[in-house]
């Protein structure tokens, strides 16, 4: 197994192993903003949180992925979720997606925190050789993060997938390899610094 659970933990924010029991909490964050009502994007609410964490946590024993609740260390609350998934461990590729924040942590340090975290482990931890991103081609809030953290854009998957109300998801792939590392690593910690400073 490439994954063991594992506490992440920066200035403010904690990435934890997600558990069954986190789901109030999680439908909390997430009511912070509706967040659900996004048609472009996968968000749990009251319904849909069981079969959510369900089937994140069946991916985590496959081997497939590792999810995280994110928790705000000032308040201890929950306030997300982001995981490693779709692992490649043969080739040493792995994915960071099924990010969201509760709207009042969105456009903060949070996310920089938080991806930092995550591509430290990944790329010294994990030793992968790259990281990839993917997001709804209509999702430019996420396009835009994703990029400002220093990824490249790949390339569109055109009709990737189909979405439950029948709908054609264009995806947008990015990724950062491991040569990009250091300087993507100097350019988030440099922003955080004047983050808090």
């Amino acid at each position: 197994m490439w994954f063991k659970d594992v506490v992440l933990e920066s200035n403010s924010v904690t990435l934890s192993p997600l558990r069954t029991e986190h789901a109030e909490a999680l439908v909390s964050a997430a009511s912070d903003g509706n967040l659900w009502e996004l048609w472009y994007t996968s968000i749990p609410n009251k319904e849909s949180v069981g079969d959510y964490i369900r089937a994140a946590l069946a991916e985590k024993e496959q081997g497939l992925a590792l999810p995280f609740v994110v928790i705000d260390r000032a308040s201890g609350k929950i306030i997300g979720s982001t995981r490693f998934c779709h692992a490649d461990i043969g080739n040493q590729r792995v994915e960071i997606g099924y990010t969201w924040y509760s709207k009042s942590f969105q456009r903060s340090s949070i996310n920089t925190e938080c991806k930092l975290l995550l591509l430290s482990h990944a790329f010294e931890t994990l030793d992968a050789i790259a990281v990839e991103f993917r997001t709804h081609w209509h999702n430019q809030a996420s396009r835009n993060a994703i990029a400002r953290l220093g990824a490249k854009q790949d390339g569109i998957l055109r009709n990737h997938q189909k979405t439950p109300e029948g709908l054609y998801r264009d995806t947008v792939v990015f990724s950062i390899i491991n040569l990009e590392w250091t300087a993507v690593k100097t350019s988030l910690q440099h922003r955080l610094a004047r983050h808090s400073g």
